[in-house]
């Protein structure tokens, strides 16, 4: 049997689970350039290397950024959103001044954030399967 590259396996566990995540600056300011967008980037992938997660998919606009990540199940959402505004925070402020600024009170991030499980099948498709199920009599 061929393996798919896209599973993962951990101790116990055979894993496949992504999260998209949108990222907002506070008060919704026009604030990245391609260079803070580059800076991001790294940035994140660093942070989540600290998770074993992986930065699959990054870009984003001049007010907000999209993340695809692949993740392990041991890790939740919400620790790595706040690993990665925290840390992105203060480190794209330390690499681009001008940032000082604009958000001089060391906040970068909206509080709010977007996350969405993807990947995989359908969920119409896995239902159907859930469903198709024999149960013992």
């Amino acid at each position: 049997m061929k393996k798919n590259p896209d599973i993962r396996t951990g101790r116990h566990c055979v894993f496949n689970m992504h999260v998209h995540l949108v990222f907002v600056p506070k008060y919704r300011k026009r604030v990245f350039t391609q260079e803070a967008l580059q800076a991001l980037e790294q940035i994140f992938i660093h942070v989540l290397n600290q998770f074993e997660a992986e930065l699959a998919e990054f870009n984003g606009e001049s007010d907000y950024v999209h993340l695809l990540v692949n993740y392990p199940p041991k890790n939740t959402v919400s620790k790595m959103v706040n690993s990665l505004k925290g840390v992105s925070s203060r480190k794209l402020r330390q690499q681009l001044p001008d940032l000082k600024k604009i958000y001089w009170k060391g906040v970068l991030w909206s509080p709010s954030y977007f996350a969405s499980s993807c990947g995989g099948a359908p969920l119409d498709v896995i239902k159907q399967y859930v469903e198709d199920q024999q149960r013992p009599a």
